[in-house]
């Protein structure tokens, strides 16, 4: 675990670090895989507000084109919001994984969509329906994840467990995570990385 690696973050809002001061999951990712590979390099290319459709227009070549030995994808929340059509979405992750796969020898781990039903900024009376909309989406997700062989970081059983209990895991606009959601986050997706880089 000593050659350089470029790293590759696609997604959304998680991976750019909306609602911390000091970076999302990606900024703490990459700071565990410097201090074990110092020369690696970072293409973060996750944007507040992407989609599955915002990523296969914007993100996708860029990253393809820079050559990774690794790529995180962290996407699905505003297609849900956004009521964007299961099989669209499906459709679209699916095309993801596709070029990923044929355009590059990447590992590619893939973050299942986060349980936010109970974010402050929902209502209560949209918590199960959200929660069960997440779900289905994920169900999809993993489906395909499987298909193509990448690895699946379950963040959506841990925030179904963690964020009830944990307000100070949000941020205070009351949907994104916080730096301590951050971190709890890249806590838990750490050890999945650092196994699939055994192998780069």
């Amino acid at each position: 675990m000593t050659d350089p690696i470029v790293y590759v973050a696609l997604g959304d809002s998680t991976g750019a670090g909306v609602g911390a001061v000091n970076g999302g999951y990606v900024a703490r990712l990459y700071k565990r895989i410097r201090e074990r590979r110092p020369s690696a390099e970072l293409a973060n290319l996750c944007v507040s507000g992407a989609s599955t459709t915002d990523v296969l227009r914007g993100q996708l070549d860029n990253g393809v084109a820079k050559h990774p030995q690794l790529v995180t994808l962290g996407v699905g929340i505003n297609d849900v919001s956004h009521s964007v059509p299961l099989e669209q979405f499906a459709q679209n992750y699916d095309r993801i994984l596709t070029t990923l796969k044929e355009k590059t020898n990447a590992q590619i781990v893939v973050a299942n969509i986060p349980d936010v039903s109970t974010a402050r900024v929902v209502p209560s009376y949209l918590r199960g329906k959200y929660h069960q909309q997440i779900v289905a989406y994920n169900q999809r997700l993993e489906e395909i994840a499987k298909r193509h062989g990448v690895t699946v970081f379950d963040i959506f059983s841990i925030t179904t467990s963690e964020l009830p209990a944990h307000p100070e895991y949000f941020s205070p606009d009351g949907f994104h995570p916080s730096d301590e959601g951050y971190e709890m986050w890249a806590v838990q997706m750490w050890p999945v990385i650092e196994r699939v880089l055994q192998t780069t």
